[in-house]
């Protein structure tokens, strides 16, 4: 239906549209300060469980299975692992708990195909979302260290 070159044009288009949102992620990624990476980690977060639910719902478990794993390491090798255990006391420890009871639902809502666990997975770290984002601009202001 399409030509060789056709085909090799709608290829080497797709790769330049892969790498320039790469391009802007990494650009993102050096510019961000620690508080807006962990940001854009809860948005990672949220994000991949909206896929996994979309996908669950429309019968694509392989993809619905790519989502939850995102998910999953979001919040262990992001969240979990940038909290400070050492000096961050109840707060830091209450959190590192969330986060492997999380990275538990996260996997059997993927074993169960279960759409009403990662709808609690969403409910729970909701607020932190939310709360990240409205101290942001304290922290950008030097109010909050």
């Amino acid at each position: 239906m399409f030509s060789p070159a056709y085909s090799r044009s709608l290829g080497q288009a797709a790769s330049f549209a892969s790498a320039y949102r790469s391009v802007g992620v990494e650009t993102s990624l050096a510019d961000a300060s620690p508080h807006k990476l962990i940001e854009m980690l809860f948005d990672g977060y949220m994000e991949a469980l909206k896929q996994a639910q979309g996908y669950l719902a429309s019968g694509q478990v392989e993809l619905k299975g790519r989502a939850l794993s995102k998910a999953a390491r979001i919040v262990d090798e992001g969240l979990k692992a940038s909290l400070n255990l050492k000096d961050g006391g109840r707060l830091a420890q209450d959190l590192h708990d969330l986060y492997a009871y999380l990275t538990l639902r996260l996997t059997l809502a993927n074993v169960r195909n279960d759409p009403s666990v990662i709808a609690e997975c969403e409910r729970l770290m909701q607020p932190l979302c939310e709360a990240w984002k409205a101290i942001g601009p304290q922290v950008n202001a030097g109010r909050l260290n």
